[in-house]
């Protein structure tokens, strides 16, 4: 069984490293491993603060030239960064390469494989679908900075509710089609399309709940969003 984990960056470098969730997200899935379970992890990486800081300061210095692409690549070679790091914490079970191309991968030889960013246009939600598509998983676990997907944005819409459960059609009604770097959004626009397309479900929750993760991990019942095609 392949679960695969969208872990992002608020999660893990919110501004610096954050060690201790670093630390609680090992023994978590130590657990898991350590008690036999055939569970295979694929963990894929984000930017956190060192993308938003390096992106804002080429937005600040390059105003009137902004290039999406240079903007983007400066994000994925955070994720990269990240993405190193955590394959560095996991690497009793990890030892295959950080992933950076979804579509030309290996075979899982451990019991964890880590992904990074790919390429300009794809953010690691994208980069997460197209891994579950490639090893036969059936949803997508996407852990950030949120515990639900609200109908709007709650930071500036007082009236926004949270969400349990949404279909991608109603899911993508609410974060548009256009995909920008550093777009914040629960599930990105070009990953929610794929996803839908191909059938996925994925459940958005707040990464930081380790307790929650775990009942994810063992079908209970949890806090969070689940998107899927039929509601």
């Amino acid at each position: 069984m392949v679960t695969v984990i969208s872990l992002g960056g608020s999660i893990v470098a919110p501004s610096g490293v954050d060690t201790e969730f670093l630390k609680n997200f090992y023994n978590l899935i130590r657990s898991f491993i350590k008690n036999g379970s055939d569970r295979r992890f694929i963990f894929v990486v984000g930017g956190g603060g060192p993308a938003r800081q390096w992106q804002g300061a080429y937005r600040e210095i390059a105003a009137d030239k902004i290039n999406n692409d240079e903007a983007d690549w400066i994000g994925i070679t955070a994720t990269r960064l990240n993405a190193q790091l955590v394959k560095a914490v996991m690497s009793e079970w990890c030892s295959q390469d950080v992933v950076i191309n979804p579509r030309e991968v290996d075979p899982l030889t451990g019991h964890v494989l880590v992904a990074a960013g790919w390429k300009p246009g794809f953010s690691t939600d994208y980069d997460a679908v197209l891994l579950a598509e490639r090893f036969g998983a059936d949803m997508v676990i996407n852990l950030s900075n949120i515990e639900k997907v609200y109908t709007g944005d709650p930071k500036t819409d007082p009236g926004a509710k949270p969400i349990d459960k949404i279909s991608w059609a109603d899911f993508r009604a609410i974060i548009g089609d256009e995909w920008t770097p550093g777009k914040n959004v629960p599930f990105d626009p070009v990953a929610s399309r794929h996803a839908e397309k191909i059938g996925l479900k994925v459940i958005c929750a707040g990464g930081k709940d380790l307790e929650n993760l775990k009942k994810i991990l063992n079908g209970e019942d949890f806090t969070g969003t689940t998107i899927s095609v039929n509601i």
